[in-house]
């Protein structure tokens, strides 16, 4: 494991001719998040449009929605379908940012769930992974030379 970084894996529409790269956000259950702003119609409605692997590569969607620059009530009007969701506000010509989050589905990550707690093993008690974050001496470091 690392303190950060990104995944590359197999595309999901396309596992042999393609990759998939995200960079990490952190969390315990492996989520994605994708994000932007959106102004409505004349009716209210903006269509959000995701990339086309979203719904193969994810679960469980969570949404928030911001109304910018004015006072206006925005929902989402659709649920995600076929990669794209519908937002609807009271008022016509209203900026929305919104964010979806959605937890990996893609095999890999169903197959490499990380357990979110663990236990140092005996040799490691007492050793940290990044001492100095802790404001202590690199010699309570676990990947010291002398452990290695």
């Amino acid at each position: 494991s690392k303190s950060s970084g990104s995944f590359k894996i197999d595309h999901p529409l396309d596992p042999t001719g393609k990759y998939l790269y995200h960079s990490f956000v952190e969390s315990p259950d492996m989520m994605n998040v994708y994000n932007g702003n959106v102004v409505t119609d004349e009716e209210g409605r903006a269509v959000v449009e995701l990339p086309a692997y979203f719904e193969v590569l994810n679960r469980d969607f969570r949404y928030q929605l911001t109304v910018i620059g004015r006072f206006a009530q925005a929902i989402v009007e659709q649920k995600i379908e076929r990669n794209r969701f519908v937002i609807r506000t009271n008022l016509a010509g209203v900026e929305v940012s919104w964010q979806v989050t959605g937890i990996r589905k893609d095999p890999w990550a169903e197959h490499n769930r990380i357990q979110v707690e663990v236990d140092k093993p005996a040799e490691e008690h007492g050793l940290y992974l990044h001492p100095e974050v802790y404001d202590q001496p690199t010699e309570l470091a676990i990947d010291r030379p002398m452990w290695r």
